[in-house]
């Protein structure tokens, strides 16, 4: 299938060349030619044309420079290499990087090679004067080098009656930037403005994007100072120019400025808590004298130094969260803990001073705890067992020294009440005790007959004894013929 497509510019050409261009193309797609020569009816067979990619054949081309001149400085303003409606380059205007050769008319030697952007100046220049220069595009991934323009020339003006600043350094603290600068003259008002770096990279004028430095205008003074957060991570430009009543200098050089290289790191601040015989640690923003967190925008690192606060050897750990916990400390210790933030990145490392020193006593572990809780139960589960044993020790105790007075009911009840009480006298007045031997009743009643016949009241079978509860029986031998049923009843 023939599928070939006449070529727009290269048909019917008198040249060994042509330019098809204006043929929009995808530049990134690979591409297939073939040539023929013709003459009058005849024609030659088709020669191929290895494949291959615009994009990767294209040449660079020369830019387009434009030139204004000051009294020690040339404007230049540059336009990318191609047409306005070439899509060659349409992916890439913003990616070119410039290289500008300047010297003077008068000298063939004496050159100097600096890199611009679209639109910048060339300072350190005499006025009066006629530079000629010339500049290349450059694109750096693609290692491609384009062609140098065409060499253009301008004569600088006469010069001003009032210099530019010069020497612009830019310096930072804690909380603030300040920019400072020299001038010969005095009693003069200062103003500075800034601009967004990446406005650098389109071509054009950006007068009008320019702000006013906060706290830098109509200044007395050789610097000022305005507060961080007037930038975010960035690059930007700053330039300054002074003013006498009616006559303004032109602007200084402008300088440029990364907030990266300016950054100063805070030191953090660290609370520390203690829990569980571990210690844990949280890192906070440093302070602003407002009292309100300083937001630092970038990725940081803690270094952070760990210690007995009795012993002098330090461990050192990296770390990038903001709370995290020593573990397995011994309880009831003392430990002390130091920080700072680091920048480490690929570029450029930075680092904080140390936090101060904060120390922090650790608490009972769970051990300690643990014993607590053990020794409780112990105790609850002996305490009735040892309840228990004093109350028998007690009841012994009871039975041995303090014996109950009341007799069994078996005994108490053959004592009247008259003996009951003889027995809580004491033993100096002691009771006689008294014993009775009866036989049966004939035996009594005859020997009672015989009583009162034979003797003046005595009372037969009857003895008294004050052997203090012995009993004894006198008349055991002389009792013949008594019952060999006897009673015997006695009362203590």
């Amino acid at each position: 299938i023939d599928d070939w497509i006449k070529l727009p510019g290269c048909q019917y050409v008198t040249s060994t060349q042509c330019d098809f261009s204006s043929l929009q193309l995808n530049v990134y797609d690979e591409v297939k030619l073939r040539v023929r020569a013709e003459k009058g009816n005849d024609t030659s067979p088709w020669y191929e044309v290895d494949s291959f990619i615009p994009f990767q054949k294209a040449q660079i081309g020369p830019p387009e420079v434009h030139l204004e001149a000051e009294d020690r400085a040339v404007i230049l303003n540059i336009s990318p290499p191609g047409t306005q409606d070439s899509v060659m380059w349409a992916m890439d205007s913003s990616s070119f990087t410039y290289s500008l050769v300047i010297w003077k008319n008068s000298s063939s030697g004496e050159k100097r090679t600096e890199t611009v952007y679209p639109r910048d100046k060339i300072y350190k220049l005499s006025p009066e004067t006629t530079y000629c220069l010339k500049v290349r595009a450059r694109l750096h991934v693609q290692r491609k080098v384009g062609l140098y323009s065409p060499v253009s020339c301008i004569n600088t003006t006469v010069e001003n009656k009032l210099p530019p600043p010069e020497n612009i350094q830019i310096d930072s603290n804690n909380w603030n930037y300040i920019i400072k600068w020299d001038y010969k003259y005095e009693n003069m008002t200062f103003q500075a403005q800034w601009l967004y770096g990446y406005l650098k990279k389109f071509p054009g004028k950006h007068e009008d994007k320019w702000k006013q430095l906060p706290d830098c205008e109509n200044v007395k003074t050789t610097q000022c100072v305005f507060p961080r957060s007037t930038f975010s991570r960035g690059i930007y430009f700053v330039r300054v120019q002074a003013s006498n009543g009616n006559n303004t200098s032109l602007w200084s050089e402008e300088k440029r400025f990364d907030t990266e290289i300016q950054t100063i790191i805070l030191p953090p601040l660290i609370n520390l808590k203690s829990v569980n015989g571990s210690l844990r640690v949280y890192i906070g923003a440093p302070k602003e004298s407002e009292n309100k967190s300083v937001d630092q925008p970038y990725r940081l690192t803690y270094e952070i130094n760990f210690w007995e606060n009795t012993s002098d050897t330090k461990s050192k750990i990296l770390q990038k969260k903001t709370d995290f916990t020593f573990l397995n400390l011994k309880p009831l210790t003392v430990y002390c803990v130091k920080a700072r933030a680091l920048i480490l990145e690929e570029k450029w490392n930075k680092s904080s001073d140390f936090s101060d020193t904060v120390c922090e006593k650790t608490k009972p572990g769970n051990t300690s705890r643990t014993l607590l809780i053990a020794g409780i139960c112990i105790a609850l589960l002996i305490l009735p067992a040892v309840v228990y044993v004093v109350r028998v020790l007690w009841r012994c105790i009871n039975y041995v020294f303090f014996p109950s007075s009341k007799p069994p009911s078996a005994v108490d009840e053959y004592f009247s009440e008259h003996l009951l009480k003889n027995l809580l006298l004491s033993t100096s007045a002691e009771q006689i005790e008294r014993c009775f031997v009866i036989e049966n009743t004939n035996t009594v009643s005859a020997a009672e007959e015989t009583n009162h016949a034979g003797e003046d009241y005595k009372k037969y079978g009857s003895q008294t004894s004050q052997d203090s509860g012995n009993y004894s029986n006198e008349d055991e031998n002389s009792g013949s013929g008594l019952s060999e049923e006897v009673l015997l009843q006695g009362a203590v």
